[in-house]
């Protein structure tokens, strides 16, 4: 069964959110969140896009970034999501050896 996805347009997403025209064009230009087709002339944002930007919505709040510190975090958080990932994946080979 295929999974339904949810599209936003710029207007959508904006009411949706809260955030202004200006404010989603620099989230995209920092790279918070990216549209489905970035070089369309009619940005559109999927359900992955809005879920970025409300975990992105809550850094600013509770720890009071502006949007490039936000960009660096979500880049951060990502990257420790990866490592512990890959780690989980170490562990799970080596105890095979060990066992």
């Amino acid at each position: 069964m295929a999974k339904l996805q949810i599209t936003f347009t710029v207007t959508e997403f904006c009411l949706h959110t809260g955030v202004t025209e200006a404010e989603l064009s620099e989230v995209v230009g920092l790279g918070v969140i990216e549209p489905s087709n970035p070089e369309a002339a009619d940005w559109v944002f999927d359900d992955g896009a809005l879920a970025v930007f409300n975990r992105a919505r809550r850094l600013q709040r509770e720890l009071a970034l502006d949007w490039p510190g936000i960009a660096v975090a979500l880049t951060l958080l990502q990257e420790i999501e990866q490592l512990r990932r890959e780690n989980s994946q170490l562990r799970h080979r080596l105890e095979r050896f060990i066992e």
